[in-house]
C-alpha cells in the first residue's frame, strides 16, 4: 500500500522529484567514474612489450623498505613492515646472471640494458620520435621481444645503431642515413646499420627502442658492472611456476626479484607502476570529495523538496498518518528515485571513466601503458551509495515533519518557522567548529601531500555548517538587505520579503552557490599559491647572468663543460633534480656542481655553510621545513636512500630557508647523477659578463640548448606549472561542474513551485515584468551572500594553506580569476531563476487560482 501511494506521488509530482533525480544521477556518475579511477589504479593491467618473449625477468627491488618491531604489554611482540617504491630504476650486478645459468630448467640467459636514447633532429635538437619514451639497448638482447632485422645487419661497431621500424617508417629513414642520438652524454651522430621489428608481433606502442653495439651499449647505460633486467629463456617442457621457484632459491640471500606473467609489465613501465600510487590517492581524493558534496547537495535537493511538499505531508498528519507510516513513504520515494538515478548515473558514469582515463594520458598523468580497468565493482559501489545516500537524505530532511503533532505540520505548511530546530542550530555550530579546528591544523602542515585532502574537506565542512546556519544566515542579510533594496521599488520590497519570510528555502539556495564560489576559489588558487611562492624564491635565489634549457630530455655535461670554458664565464653549475627517500619519506632533491656555488645560487643559508658543502662530497644541504620535519640541523647525519634505492649517509653542512625554490635537499650533483634514469642536467646556471651570443656561439655542436635571461627561465617554470595544474583542475573540475549543476537544480526547483505565489501577485496587480524583477533582485541577493561566506571560507582555508606550505599569510588571489568565478555563479543564478520564472509566468493566474482552490 505504501509503495504504491509512492509511486503515485511520484508519479503526480515529476516536477519536485526531477531535481532529486537530477542531483542523484550526477553523484552516481562522479562515483562510478572515481570508483573506475580508483580500481584501474589498483588492478589495472600492464601489459609488457619489450619482454615479451621472456616468461620470466629478474629485476632489482623497487622499493624502500622499513621493519618495526612493537612489543606489546602481555609480552607479544608485533612485526609491521613497510614499503614505498623508488623514484627511479632500481639496477641489478651483473654477477646476478651467473647464480642463474645453471638452474635446471634455464635454456638461456640475457642480461638487458635499458637507458636513456633519444633520436634528434639536429637542426632543431628537439626529439625526432613521437610523445612516446626512447630507449636504448644493446642488440644482444634484442631477443627479449624479440626483434628481428627487416634490413641492413646488426650493429658491430661503436657508431652503429638499429632503429625499429615504427621510428623508420615515421622518420623515412633507412640503412645508410645518419642519426644524432642524444643519450647520457653528449649527443653524437650514429650510422643506421639496420632496421627491426618484432618478429611475433606488432611495433611497439609505448616505446621507440634503439638498438647499439654491447660495448657502446655498455658505455652509455654508464652503469659499469650493472644491468637493469635479466630476462631467463626456460628449456621446452620446462614448468614455469616451478622454474621461478628455482630461481628465487638460486637468488637466495638477495633483494632480487622474481617477475612472470602480467607482474613482467610493471618492471617494464616503471611509470605506469607509480602512476598507479597516483591514480589511487587521486581516485580516492576525488571519490571522497565527491561524496561530500554529494551527500551535502543531495540532503540539501531533498529537504527542499519536502519543504514543497510541507502541505501534503501535514495532511497526511492531519487525517491520522502515523510518524512511521510518514518516514516509510518518504524512505520508499527516496529507493524508487535513488534506484533510477542510480542505475542511469552509472551507466552515465562509464564513459565518463573513459574519457577521464584518455584526459589523464593526453596530459602526461598517467603512461598509456596503463590499461583502464572496467570492472562492476565501481558501478555497484554507486549504484548502493545512491541508494543509500537518497534514503539517509529522505530520512533527515523528512525527520521534523513526521515527528510533530498533526495541529503543529498544518500551522508550518501556511508560515515557515521563525526559527530553525535546536538541533540544527547546533549541529552547525558543532561543524563550524569542527571546519575552524581543520583550518587550524592546515596551518600546520608542511607537505602537500597532507595539505590537500585536508583543504578540500574544510571546506565541505565549513560550506555543510553553512547549510544548517544557513536560515539564521539568510534572516540577519534580508535584514542588511533592506535599506539597499528600497531604491529598486516594489520589486525590492518583494524580494526582501520572501528571503526574510522563506529563510529555510532561500538558504537551499544560498549552500550549493557558497560551495560552488568556495570550492572554485579553492581549486584555482591552490596550485598559484604554492606555485609563486617557489618561483619566487628560485627567482630571488638565483644569481646566475644566464640560464641554459634544453628542448630535448636535457642538458649534457659536456655542454656545461663547454661553457665553463668561454671567456667571460666566472662560475658554471649544472643542475639534476629528483626524489630521495629519508626512511619512508619522500622528498624532492636537486643535484648541484659544487664548483662557483656561491656564484650562481643562494638558497639563503640560516645555519652551517655552502663553503663546507663544496669542500666534501659526501656533504649535504638542506632547507628548513625538512630540517624541522627529520629532526636535523647543521653538523647531523642524514641517512638518504638516493632516486634508484642506493643507501648513502651524508652530512648535513647547511640549513637554508627557499626550500620551495630548490627542494627539500641539495646534494652534490655526480652522486645524484650517477643514481637517476636521465643523469643529464635539468638547467645550468651561468654565472659571468659573457653575451648571449658567445655563449649561443659555443653551444652550436650541442642543437636544442637555449640560453636564457633568468626572467624568461622564470615565465617558462610557470608555464610548467600551468600545465601540471591543468591535472588538478581537470579532477576537481568534475565535482565543480557537480556543484554547479546542484546550484541551477536548486534554483530552478525553488522557483518552479512558487506557480500560486506568482499568480496571487498577478491578480494583486503586479505585472510579469515586475515579477521577474523581484526574482531578479532575489537571484542577486542570494549571491550576494554565497559570494561574501563562499569567498571567506575559500580566504580562510587558502590563508591556512599558504601559512603552512609557503610561511606567508597571503595566498595567490588573482582578481580576474576571481572576478570571473563570481560572474559565472551570477550567470547561473540569474539563468536558473529567470528561465523557470518565465515558464511559470506563461500560466494564466485565474487558471492558476482556480485549480489549487
Amino acid at each position: 500500500m505504501m509503495l504504491r501511494y509512492a509511486l503515485q506521488t511520484i508519479r503526480d509530482r515529476k516536477g519536485g522529484f526531477l531535481g532529486a533525480l537530477l542531483a542523484l544521477m550526477c553523484a552516481a556518475a562522479l562515483v562510478t567514474a572515481c570508483g573506475t579511477l580508483l580500481e584501474t589504479g589498483l588492478r589495472g593491467r600492464i601489459e609488457t612489450e619489450r619482454y615479451a618473449a621472456a616468461p620470466l625477468i629478474v629485476s632489482a627491488d623497487q622499493n624502500v623498505h622499513r621493519t618495526t618491531v612493537k612489543h606489546k604489554g602481555n609480552g607479544k611482540t608485533k612485526v609491521k613492515h613497510k614499503a614505498k617504491p623508488v623514484a627511479e630504476r632500481a639496477w641489478l650486478p651483473a654477477a646476478t646472471a651467473d647464480r642463474i645459468r645453471n638452474v635446471d630448467g634455464v635454456r638461456e640467459v640475457v642480461p638487458e640494458l635499458t637507458f636513456l636514447a633519444v633520436p634528434v633532429a639536429r637542426s632543431t635538437g628537439k626529439p625526432a620520435t613521437s610523445s612516446t619514451p626512447s630507449y636504448g639497448h644493446s642488440w644482444a638482447s634484442a631477443s627479449l621481444t624479440p626483434f628481428a632485422l627487416t634490413a641492413g645487419r646488426p650493429p658491430v661497431f661503436a657508431d652503429d645503431l638499429v632503429i625499429d621500424r615504427s621510428l623508420a617508417e615515421r622518420t623515412g629513414l633507412k640503412p645508410g642515413d645518419r642519426l644524432t642520438v642524444q643519450s647520457t652524454g653528449a649527443p653524437r651522430p650514429y650510422r643506421i646499420s639496420g632496421v627491426a621489428a618484432p618478429a611475433h608481433r606488432g611495433d611497439l606502442r609505448q616505446q621507440t627502442s634503439l638498438f647499439f653495439s654491447g660495448a657502446e651499449a655498455a658505455r652509455l647505460s654508464a652503469r659499469p658492472g650493472q644491468v637493469t633486467v635479466i630476462g631467463v629463456m626456460p628449456a621446452p617442457g620446462t614448468d614455469l611456476d616451478r622454474l621461478k621457484r628455482q630461481v628465487e632459491q638460486a637468488l637466495g640471500g638477495t633483494t632480487a626479484q622474481v617477475s612472470t606473467g602480467d607482474d613482467r609489465g610493471p618492471v617494464e613501465f616503471l611509470d605506469a607502476a607509480g602512476a598507479r600510487i597516483k591514480l589511487v590517492s587521486m581516485g580516492g581524493a576525488m571519490g571522497g570529495t565527491s561524496l561530500l558534496v554529494a551527500i551535502l547537495v543531495v540532503v540539501g535537493t531533498f529537504a527542499l523538496s519536502i519543504q514543497q511538499r510541507h502541505r501534503e505531508l501535514a495532511l497526511l498528519r492531519a487525517i491520522a498518518a502515523t510518524p512511521r507510516q510518514v518516514r516509510r513513504l518518504l524512505g520508499r520515494e527516496a529507493l524508487l528515485v535513488g534506484a533510477v538515478a542510480g542505475v542511469l548515473g552509472s551507466l552515465a558514469g562509464l564513459p565518463l571513466a573513459v574519457w577521464l582515463h584518455s584526459r589523464f594520458i593526453d596530459m602526461g598523468a598517467i603512461p598509456p601503458s596503463l590499461e583502464r580497468t572496467a570492472g562492476i565493482f565501481p558501478v555497484f559501489a554507486a549504484l548502493a551509495v545512491t541508494l543509500l545516500g537518497a534514503w539517509a537524505a529522505a530520512r533527515i530532511s523528512g525527520r521534523r515533519i513526521a515527528r510533530i503533532r498533526p495541529a503543529e505540520a498544518m500551522a508550518e505548511s501556511t508560515v515557515e518557522r521563525e526559527r530553525p530546530a535546536a538541533v540544527r542550530i547546533a549541529a552547525g555550530l558543532v561543524l563550524l567548529a569542527g571546519g575552524g579546528a581543520l583550518v587550524a591544523v592546515l596551518g600546520s602542515l608542511r607537505t602537500e601531500a597532507a595539505s590537500t585532502p585536508v583543504t578540500f574537506l574544510a571546506v565541505v565542512v565549513l560550506a555543510t555548517a553553512v547549510s544548517l546556519l544557513g536560515p539564521l544566515l539568510v534572516k540577519v542579510a534580508a535584514a542588511l538587505f533592506a535599506g539597499p533594496l528600497r531604491p529598486a521599488g516594489s520589486g525590492g520590497t518583494l524580494a526582501t520579503a520572501n528571503i526574510r519570510g522563506n529563510s529555510t528555502r532561500m538558504a537551499a539556495v544560498v549552500t550549493p552557490l557558497t560551495l560552488l564560489i568556495a570550492m572554485t576559489c579553492t581549486v584555482l588558487f591552490v596550485q598559484p599559491t604554492l606555485g609563486d611562492a617557489a618561483r619566487a624564491q628560485a627567482r630571488e635565489g638565483t644569481r646566475a647572468t644566464w640560464v641554459l634549457s634544453s628542448q630535448g630530455p636535457g642538458v649534457p655535461s659536456a655542454a656545461a663543460e663547454t661553457v665553463r670554458r668561454t671567456q667571460g664565464v666566472t662560475a658554471v653549475t649544472e643542475v639534476v633534480r629528483t626524489t630521495v627517500r629519508v626512511g619512508l619519506e619522500k622528498f624532492t632533491a636537486q643535484g648541484v656542481t659544487q664548483a662557483g656555488l656561491s656564484h650562481t645560487w643562494d638558497p639563503e643559508v640560516t645555519s652551517g655553510s655552502l663553503a663546507g658543502f663544496a669542500a666534501r662530497p659526501d656533504t649535504a644541504a638542506i632547507s628548513e621545513l625538512a630540517a624541522e620535519q627529520l629532526g636535523l640541523h647543521a653538523g647531523s647525519e642524514l641517512k638518504v636512500h638516493l632516486g634508484d634505492g642506493t643507501p648513502t649517509t651524508l652530512t648535513v653542512a647547511a640549513v637554508y630557508t627557499r626550500g620551495l625554490g630548490f627542494g627539500d635537499l641539495t646534494l652534490p650533483h655526480d652522486l645524484v647523477a650517477r643514481h637517476m634514469d636521465n643523469p643529464l642536467a635539468a638547467t645550468v646556471l651561468v654565472a659571468g659578463d659573457s653575451d648571449r651570443s658567445r655563449l649561443a656561439a659555443a653551444l652550436q655542436k650541442f642543437p636544442g640548448i637555449a640560453v636564457l635571461a633568468p626572467a624568461t627561465a622564470d615565465r617558462l617554470r610557470a608555464d610548467r606549472q600551468q600545465q601540471n595544474a591543468e591535472v588538478n583542475y581537470l579532477a576537481m573540475g568534475l565535482v565543480l561542474a557537480f556543484t554547479a549543476i546542484a546550484v541551477v537544480n536548486t534554483l530552478a526547483m525553488s522557483v518552479s513551485e512558487r506557480i500560486r505565489e506568482f499568480a496571487m501577485l498577478r491578480l494583486a496587480g503586479a505585472t510579469r515584468r515586475q515579477v521577474l524583477r523581484m526574482l531578479r533582485i532575489e537571484a542577486l541577493s542570494l549571491l550576494l551572500i554565497a559570494a561574501v561566506v563562499g569567498t571567506g571560507i575559500a580566504l580562510a582555508v587558502l590563508t591556512a594553506f599558504s601559512i603552512g606550505m609557503t610561511g606567508s599569510a597571503a595566498p595567490t588571489v588573482l582578481p580576474s580569476v576571481y572576478a570571473t568565478v563570481v560572474g559565472a555563479a551570477a550567470l547561473l543564478a540569474l539563468v536558473a531563476s529567470t528561465l523557470p520564472g518565465r515558464l511559470a509566468l506563461k500560466v494564466s493566474p485565474v487558471e492558476v487560482a482556480t485549480s489549487r482552490q
